[in-house]
């Protein structure tokens, strides 16, 4: 139960807020701190107060899970504790701890003196959930850093640690001792005498950027690539220059009416969805948390490429010491080298010392015995996709690796239980599927096979946040569940160039919807030669029937894999990767049409967005149907970490919840009717159109 609970330790009263796990603002705390500061106020044995937090930090800030309830328009306000707070006759010291993040640090704020313990980190992030700093933050701290620290800290959502907090104003001591009793001393000190310092008095920081808009619209334009499609950024500048121009109160009336305006929009709730979402992708009903798990302290990768160098850096980037197979010298060679060289850019750019990069390359074992593997808890093949030579692979693991170690394949398509058979020990084998960059996509998706053991599940879901990835249980099919709905997307995309469109106008619409890049410059990326040798594995089971496109497969034939080859939907020049579009695909598309019997025409941006869009969403709902995703969220997790799914739009499942799942199934009905059977809207689709029901209500 939230409650605020008191100490007196001499004449000092200390408040502690205590709802745990990270003492949220909710309702009933507000009500506590403000009773406990009122109490303090009327107690002549009380001659100051320090606020601190129980437990591991000093709180997290409000509650979101209250936002648009009843309690959200509840008295008191945080707005009204903290003014409470301010302008008491007592100093208030906030005493901070662990964490310090949102209306958890706008409360520290309007007190008057802030210590905070070494190792706090501190910030304002709520532009990430799509709303502003809502209970004074963009009116108090410009006044403290000055309006250039603000615009950086409130902009950017991050948290600082204490010292930086200290150096930019905000925090006023750092002790590396008990902070409790520094805030009780500091409480002692105020007391004792001195006036009382209250940030909404302070202008001399804000004075210089008055009546300056051009401070603000040059911070806009750099951030404009960052916080493309999102308006909280923007919120939170015009909060932020109402703050220089305003007096104090009409400044923290527009942010609380600028607060209210975000915390209502689609975008808000699209970014409050995903946040729980993540969370609600670690449950797993039939795998409960007192689940028996090992702790990875060793791994294993087979394959020196691309995919298996930056699986390896995961693993020693968490200090997990990994060793790397290869079939040949040279290839090992070649992919620790690539090892290196990423390392050593990142320290050329000062994001890692040369400390830290020796001793993460120092975590890496080259090889090419597979013997070396005995002792590995868990080994991750990281080969090419072909079924015979995994199964192989799997066969000698499992004769290789200790009992109790767990067997993963990094398979983007392929059949986890025919990898599975390999092995005596099918219970310990599931799929990685890691995202490239591996080193950089923080999806994994983790593939449940058919014997899988909640074991096995407890502890590749614990090793994934252990090497900082976000993990999505799925089960078996082609593609799983990122990549078969992928397939449903860039098979449309392709459609549409046979019927009118050209790869940039298609890349152009879903650039704009939010994505960091459309579907045929981001094929030019991951290389084009990938998804040409999984479409040649499976052409002897493509269904005859259905239409297929063959441009993709001829782009392949020219040679032109993307931006590996310099060419391939678009050109690239020398040193560029800048898509250029290139006649000789203009006139390899218009062949292709007129070889098919295709009449082009006219293809508008709202088809181009619907047909790539309303497909996938589609293909989710078969997913769901078939039970290979537990909730249409995880869906929205595979997307939204995986591929680039705009975050302000939640995902496909939810944005097909903010069109309307109607609009979406009498859409699809429509295409099916013109374009046949990959349109065929999903029962599941149909069902909740009927019933006039979301995915969110599932």
């Amino acid at each position: 139960m939230a409650e605020v609970t008191s100490e007196q330790r001499g004449r000092v009263r200390v408040l502690f807020l205590d709802n745990p796990p990270v003492n949220g603002l909710g309702f009933d705390l507000r009500t506590g701190l403000m009773a406990g500061i009122e109490a303090a106020m009327a107690d002549d044995d009380v001659d100051a107060v320090v606020i601190a937090g129980a437990g591991r930090m000093f709180s997290g800030g409000a509650d979101i899970t209250e936002f648009n309830t009843p309690k959200s328009s509840a008295e008191p306000f945080l707005t009204q504790v903290i003014t409470a707070i301010e302008t008491s006759s007592k100093p208030v010291v906030a005493a901070i701890h662990g964490v310090s993040a949102g209306g958890g640090l706008e409360l520290p704020l309007g007190c008057h003196y802030r210590i905070a313990a070494k190792g706090t980190r501190l910030g304002l992030p709520e532009v990430n959930l799509g709303i502003l700093p809502g209970a004074g933050g963009t009116q108090r701290m410009p006044r403290l850093t000055g309006v250039e620290a603000a615009l950086q800290l409130i902009v950017s959502g991050d948290l600082v640690p204490a010292e930086k907090a200290l150096a930019l104003g905000f925090v006023d001591e750092v002790t590396d001792g008990d902070v409790v009793d520094a805030g009780v001393a500091a409480g002692e000190r105020l007391a004792a005498g001195g006036e009382l310092r209250r940030s909404s008095e302070v202008e001399d920081k804000i004075a210089g950027a008055r009546g300056k808009p051009e401070i603000f619209e040059a911070f806009k334009k750099s951030i404009a690539r960052k916080a493309r499609g999102y308006e909280a950024p923007y919120a939170c500048i015009e909060s932020i220059e109402n703050a220089v121009n305003m007096p104090f109160d009409e400044g923290l009336a527009a942010e609380r009416e600028i607060f209210k305006r975000c915390v209502s929009s689609v975008q808000s709730k699209a970014l409050r969805h995903a946040f729980f979402a993540e969370r609600e992708a670690q449950k797993i009903p039939d795998v409960p948390k007192d689940t028996p798990k090992t702790d990875v302290t060793s791994a294993g990768v087979i394959g020196a490429g691309t995919m298996g160098g930056g699986i390896a850096m995961n693993f020693v980037n968490a200090g997990i010491p990994v060793t790397i197979v290869e079939a040949e010298q040279e290839n090992l060679d070649r992919g620790l080298g690539v090892i290196e060289k990423n390392y050593a850019n990142t320290v050329s750019k000062g994001r890692l010392s040369q400390d830290a990069m020796d001793t993460r390359m120092g975590l890496i074992t080259g090889t090419t015995d597979m013997n070396h593997l005995a002792q590995a808890e868990v080994v991750i093949e990281a080969v090419f996709e072909n079924m015979d030579l995994k199964k192989e692979i799997f066969g000698a693991l499992d004769k290789i690796c200790k009992p109790g170690a767990i067997l993963a394949s990094n398979t983007s398509t392929l059949d986890m239980d025919e990898i599975a058979s390999a092995t005596s020990r099918p219970e310990a084998v599931l799929g990685t599927h890691f995202f490239s960059p591996a080193n950089v996509m923080k999806l994994l998706e983790n593939v449940r096979a058919e014997k899988t053991s909640p074991e096995t599940i407890a502890t590749v879901m614990a090793m994934t946040k252990k090497i900082g990835k976000v993990g999505v249980l799925v089960g078996v099919c082609d593609g799983f569940v990122g990549n078969r709905m992928l397939y449903a997307y860039s098979r449309q995309a392709g459609f549409l160039i046979e019927e009118g469109a050209l790869p940039q106008d298609v890349d152009k619409v879903i650039f704009d919807f939010g994505f960091p890049m459309g579907p045929f410059a981001m094929g030019d990326l991951a290389g084009l030669d990938v998804g040409w040798r999984i479409r040649q594995e499976q052409e002897a089971t493509r269904p005859k029937d259905l239409r297929y496109s063959p441009t993709a497969d001829r782009v392949c034939e020219m040679g032109r894999f993307g931006q590996k080859t310099s060419a391939g939907w678009y050109r690239y020049e020398d040193g560029s990767r800048t898509p250029v579009p290139d006649p000789e695909i203009e006139a390899l598309i218009l062949s292709v049409s007129e070889e098919l019997g295709i009449e082009r025409r006219a293809v508008s941006d709202e088809e181009i967005l619907q047909r790539c869009m309303y497909p996938l969403i589609n293909e989710g709902a078969k997913i769901l149907e078939e039970g290979l995703a537990m909730r249409a969220s995880d869906i929205d997790v595979v997307w939204l970490y995986g591929y680039g799914f705009p975050r302000y739009r939640g995902g496909p499942m939810f944005y097909a919840d903010t069109v309307g799942v109607k609009h979406v199934y009498d859409t699809m009905s429509a295409l099916y009717d013109e374009h046949g059977e990959w349109l065929k809207p999903a029962p599941l689709l149909k069902s909740l159109a009927e019933s006039g029901k979301g995915f969110g209500d599932m």
